[in-house]
């Protein structure tokens, strides 16, 4: 293996022409496929089949077992748990061929996908969001929403640091962890700034 920037194991596989920032870690039985672009700091785990052009940013955090399909873009600071899965065809058929019709997923900075949870493509995952383990996403999901269950439904709203928020009358609530502070408006919500 020539000298990189990055670690990958022995065991893992890199195709030609991926991008992979400084001091990412690429461990056993992971599949790099063609044209990927991976940020910096990134840690790929154990058996990781990423597709060709999907695009990571810095610090994403991929567990054993994920599955990243083309058309699936995640943002600085992801975290994607164990043996979730992402789709990204919606009416896939084995005797149809549908390569190029690939629908996009975006997964926004700082959200967490829980273990085993299902991201059916064409649907946006906003900044911070935390998807419960063993959800099965079938819409767009809010910056900062919580959710659960099949099919997913928003429970409640989480801080950037995955503390759960409880809001007052007013509209705010304190992370218990951070001591900052978010805003809830017309179901949107927003850290405010010190």
């Amino acid at each position: 293996m020539p000298d990189t920037n990055y670690f990958a194991h022995e065991s893992a596989y890199v195709d030609e022409g991926c991008i992979i920032g400084v001091g990412t870690k690429i461990w056993h039985f992971s599949h790099i496929m063609s044209n990927c672009t991976i940020g910096e700091n990134c840690n790929i785990g154990q058996n990781v089949v990423i597709s060709p052009e999907v695009v990571l940013g810095n610090n994403v955090k991929v567990q054993n077992n994920v599955s990243i399909y083309t058309g699936v873009v995640c943002e600085d600071d992801v975290f994607l748990g164990p043996s979730m899965v992402f789709t990204n065809v919606t009416n896939p058929r084995s005797a149809v061929n549908r390569r190029g019709q690939y629908a996009k997923t975006i997964v926004k900075k700082g959200a967490s996908i829980g273990a085993n949870a299902t991201i059916v493509c064409g649907h946006d995952i906003g900044e911070f969001a935390f998807i419960g383990a063993g959800a099965v996403v079938t819409k767009n999901v809010l910056a900062y929403a919580l959710v659960v269950g099949n099919p997913s439904k928003q429970i409640g709203w989480m801080s950037e640091y995955g503390q759960r928020l409880s809001f007052d009358v007013n509209g705010i609530a304190v992370c218990q962890e951070s001591k900052e502070q978010y805003k809830l408006y017309n179901a949107i919500v927003s850290k405010l700034t010190t």
